[in-house]
């Protein structure tokens, strides 16, 4: 359990599982595309959540994150005509989930360690835990990450016109990732310093959640594409609507509970700005 690299083997094993029977689900079912999809997914996330409970530990769903529209698309692409309309979404997807991917390998320490969210979940909810990590940790989060990734699906469903407004958002959802990628350096590099507090290099010195903006911006760039050659299937941006309030609703809450337990938490609040990169100016110090 504490072998990080018997860890990654397992869970590689685990998501083979799961992604060989999500995708077995899907071609049996006689329904509605997006719904085969839809049901394949919880299919694959209910299995993770089960091996999850073997292991006691939640963090066996945190690679399902990144993993989940890779698979989605990679079939969809199979199955279906390839256009510059839908492959543009499938390379910022590739991207994003690989980079996003190999992150989690890199600050992966085994199966015995556990994020420190699920735990204080567990703590907070007590007996109801089991619900808290079943809905909470692994189906919310499957049902947001679907509904991200069904405007690119639905490219390759009804492969409309490719146009300039495409490609656009598509370069968004790449400077998205950069962003991403740019933050989760510098905090790695910061925290091999050992100085404790608060990073203040690069982005971070203007965002205390680079990253989460990162995140949120890679599905609007994705689904705006597709909006750009569908507008009439404007309701298809409720998957990153609903992503950006996960992140404003929970996660940076989280974070900054989390972080406000370190001393000077309430200056740099104040001197940081929680998601926009922009220089905020330092509160005028009051006269004594």
């Amino acid at each position: 359990m504490n072998s990080r690299g018997a860890g990654i083997a397992i869970l590689c094993g685990v998501y083979l599982i799961a992604g060989a029977a999500g995708v077995a689900v899907y071609f049996a079912l006689p329904l509605a595309f997006w719904l085969s999809l839809f049901i394949a997914d919880a299919v694959s996330t209910l299995i993770v959540f089960l091996f999850s409970l073997a292991f006691r530990n939640a963090s066996v769903y945190d690679p399902y994150w990144s993993v989940q529209p890779i698979v989605i698309l990679t079939v969809c692409a199979v199955r279906r005509p390839a256009s510059a309309v839908n492959l543009l979404p499938l390379i910022a997807v590739l991207v994003w989930g690989i980079r996003l991917t190999a992150n989690w390998a890199y600050t992966f320490h085994g199966l015995s360690r556990q994020d420190w969210r699920y735990t204080m979940l567990a703590e907070v909810s007590g007996k109801w835990y089991f619900f808290v990590n079943l809905f909470g940790i692994h189906l919310v989060p499957t049902i947001v990450v679907y509904g991200c990734v069904l405007p690119a699906v639905f490219t390759y469903v009804y492969a409309p016109a490719f146009n300039a407004g495409s490609a656009v958002f598509f370069c968004l959802s790449l400077c998205a990732v950069a962003l991403q990628g740019t933050a989760d350096v510098q905090m790695h590099r910061f925290r091999k310093r050992g100085t404790g507090g608060f990073i203040r290099d690069g982005v971070w010195k203007y965002s205390r959640h680079p990253n989460y903006l990162g995140e949120i911006l890679m599905w609007w760039g994705v689904g705006l594409a597709a909006m750009c050659v569908m507008p009439s299937r404007w309701w298809l941006l409720a998957g990153a609507l609903a992503n950006t309030v996960l992140f404003l609703a929970a996660s940076i809450p989280l974070a900054d509970k989390h972080q406000a337990r370190k001393a000077g938490f309430a200056e740099y609040k104040k001197s940081t700005r929680m998601l926009l990169p922009l220089y905020k100016r330092p509160a005028p110090k009051k006269d004594a």
